[in-house]
């Protein structure tokens, strides 16, 4: 089998592990919708009172709320994806066999990961988008150079939360127990992509600040291109950055972990 195909059948197989867990998937749509519902009408209250607050309007705001209420397991903004099997194998020590394969350990698990994450936007993604639009007049565009436009910008969102939850994992390697990292990444996830507030409503330096941190191309920057609020070309590049950035460090700490692996073996 060659590389790709073999890339391609992980990502596959990915999306079918996910597939089959139903009962969770019609939970987490539940869960999306209920919180989706919460943050909307809390919006609509908040918009009320400061409007254009962050440069939106309040139906701008509202499909926030649900664009992003959709994509939160599709980048993986709370975790859930492969980095909680990792840091096992890890603990474990099964990742000696995993980085003695004929295959390499990143894109492994971002084939991986990438089936995941499409599972989750076809299957966690769409219905709460779909009740939301539904019930509130939102601002979803009508051009379909619109939607491809923000399916890339998710795409690269997705490669950047896997670069970091990635990095998380592999300081199991110096730990033993990546679950204190792995929280305090969910928590700065939350607080930094957009998930709670848009960074545009964080005032002064600390939105500055926020906007520039990898989390914001999470959230903050597929919506923005959804709503036309931001051009896509820039934010693609502020993405790809990050990506290239932090997979690359990723590599570099792989490497490093690679040869603590085979000193400690030998």
């Amino acid at each position: 089998m060659g590389t790709g195909r073999l890339y391609a059948a992980v990502a596959a197989g990915g999306f079918r592990r996910y597939a089959t867990y139903r009962v969770a998937t019609a939970a987490g749509v539940f869960t999306n919708t209920v919180f989706g519902l919460i943050l909307a009408y809390t919006y609509l209250a908040l918009w009320d009172q400061r409007p254009h607050l962050g440069g939106y309007d309040q139906a701008q705001a509202v499909t926030f709320v649900w664009v992003s209420q959709g994509l939160l397991m599709t980048v993986a903004v709370m975790g859930g994806g492969f980095e909680d099997e990792l840091i096992e194998r890890i603990r474990t020590g099964d990742i000696a066999v995993d980085l003695y394969r004929p295959a390499d350990l990143q894109l492994w698990w971002l084939a991986s990961d990438l089936g995941r994450a499409l599972f989750h936007l076809l299957g966690r993604g769409l219905l709460p988008l779909v009740f939301g639009a539904l019930l509130f007049p939102l601002a979803l565009p009508v051009s379909p150079l619109t939607w491809v436009a923000f399916l890339i910008a998710v795409l690269l969102g997705t490669l950047v939360s896997f670069a970091i939850r990635f990095l998380v994992a592999l300081c199991a390697f110096w730990l033993l127990d990546g679950a204190g990292v792995s929280q305090l990444a969910v928590l700065t996830a939350i607080f930094c992509s957009g998930m709670l507030l848009p960074l545009n409503v964080f005032p002064g330096a600390l939105g500055e600040v926020v906007r520039l941190l990898p989390w914001s191309a999470l959230l903050q920057a597929p919506v923005d291109i959804l709503l036309g609020t931001a051009d896509p070309l820039p934010t693609y590049g502020f993405q790809a950055l990050w990506a290239v950035l932090l997979l690359a460090l990723g590599r570099l700490v792989q490497s490093a972990a690679t040869r603590r692996v085979v000193v400690q073996g030998g």
